[in-house]
């Protein structure tokens, strides 16, 4: 059978097509080419936000319009969480956040067989990480390896937990074994991802954490760089920096979640810091990784946000002079204690605050991107085109040289300049 995914939101659910299409490759099956009609369209869907919940339905309408007859497929966060408004799509397979296998076979069967099947069952109950095969989109020279699942932060605004349950880590052992298998393949650099990834091992044996987790890997495959996924402020002690510089392949770039930069609205976010212990991990993650690129998520607009604890966010935003940061206005999430809060603010009026976060934001961005002519990176090349090979420095920051015949390859790059949002440089 021929098949179309589309895939929204974070990089667990990119990780987990991924493998679904692993899955789906070994039992013969095979994408649509551009413009064939597809035996089945699929959609991995996201919940959170309810923009992503309407990005979900219009994803599978499109879908089906390019595909007439096509069984209609959905999973993930969204149908975990909203499985009728998912069946009043006319979606035929509504599948939740678990069992990806059992979702490829309920696939296989509705195409090849006409029985539709659908399963959306309770995650609190889960208790075991599905073992998923880890990889690549094909042509990728980056391989994602999920550690983790679930969350038990429970803020105020996110529905994840109730779509993914608790949490549920991968042991290190295996996970050093994908890695290696992946390494053998030719993949130079491993995104480590989860939903939580800082929570790592609380439900294994003995606890490991993800220090101890990034070094087994490590040893495993000491060829590849590691980079790893959106981590909590609460995980980066001076230990767990320590323990992970001393390895020395581990990327210069730290995604942190940070939400706000305001006490006040941390709290009714029931995050668990504040923002003087999330300034001093920004500082202990320079320390021991010197011109790293930091990156965050932001939320502009939470409910009862005043003016000035939003003012307070812009000077924070300064302060921390992030790489990069994710902006996003408030999205109302029926379902989530922020729904009901009060003080819910107009939609124009969080687009002019996220506007305002992200002019401060591009501005740091551009500081940092200055402040890296001169160094010498270690770029992934990734693409060519033009006479040009383009990549990722371990920073996150893409850069572009002159030539070919780099793809797949790391170099060193001396940087000579910024064209855009991109650093420019000749390869060593």
């Amino acid at each position: 059978m021929r098949y179309i995914i589309t895939t929204l939101g974070c990089k667990v659910n990119q990780y987990e097509t991924q493998a679904m299409e692993t899955l789906l490759r070994e039992r013969g099956h095979e994408p649509a080419r551009e413009g064939e009609r597809a035996d089945i369209v699929i959609v991995n869907s996201c919940a959170v936000t309810a923009e992503s919940g309407r990005k979900s339905r219009q994803a599978l309408r499109r879908l089906a319009e390019r595909s007439p007859g096509a069984v209609r497929a959905v999973c993930g966060c969204w149908a975990q969480t909203e499985p009728g408004a998912a069946e009043a799509l006319g979606a035929d397979i509504v599948w939740g956040s678990g069992d990806r296998r059992g979702f490829v076979e309920a696939a296989e069967r509705a195409v090849l067989e006409g029985v539709f099947t659908s399963s959306v069952d309770k995650p609190f109950e889960r208790r075991v990480i599905e073992d998923l095969p880890a990889g690549a989109f094909s042509g990728h020279a980056r391989a994602y390896l999920k550690l983790e699942d679930g969350c038990q932060n429970f803020c105020s605004y996110c529905v994840i937990p109730y779509a993914r349950g608790r949490v549920r880590s991968l042991p290190p052992e295996r996970a050093a074994e994908k890695a290696a298998g992946l390494a053998a393949s030719g993949y130079r650099e491993l995104v480590l991802t989860g939903i939580e990834i800082a929570s790592y091992g609380a439900d294994l044996p003995g606890t490991p954490g993800l220090a101890e987790a990034v070094e087994t890997i490590s040893r495993a495959a000491p060829e590849l760089r590691l980079r790893l996924g959106s981590l909590e402020p609460t995980v980066v002690t001076e230990e767990f920096c320590a323990r992970l510089a001393a390895l020395g392949r581990v990327c210069g770039h730290f995604h942190l979640s940070l939400q706000s930069g305001s006490d006040g609205v941390l709290a009714r976010m029931r995050r668990k810091y504040g923002t003087a212990e999330f300034f001093a991990v920004t500082e202990r993650l320079r320390r021991h990784f010197p011109g790293c690129g930091l990156t965050a998520d932001l939320i502009a607009g939470f409910p009862g946000e005043t003016e000035a604890e939003h003012r307070e966010t812009l000077a924070f935003l300064e302060r921390c002079a992030f790489s990069q940061v994710h902006v996003f206005p408030y999205s109302r999430r029926p379902g989530t204690p922020a729904a009901s809060m009060p003080g819910q603010l107009s939609a124009a009026e969080k687009a002019r605050r996220a506007h305002e976060a992200q002019s401060v934001a591009d501005g740091t961005r551009a500081e940092y991107l200055r402040s890296c002519v001169g160094r010498t990176l270690e770029v992934l090349f990734e693409t060519e085109s033009g006479g040009l090979s383009t990549g990722h420095a371990s920073n996150y920051v893409e850069v572009s040289v002159p030539g070919t015949g780099l793809r797949g390859l790391v170099k060193n790059v001396q940087i000579s300049g910024v064209s855009g949002e991109m650093l420019v440089g000749a390869a060593i």
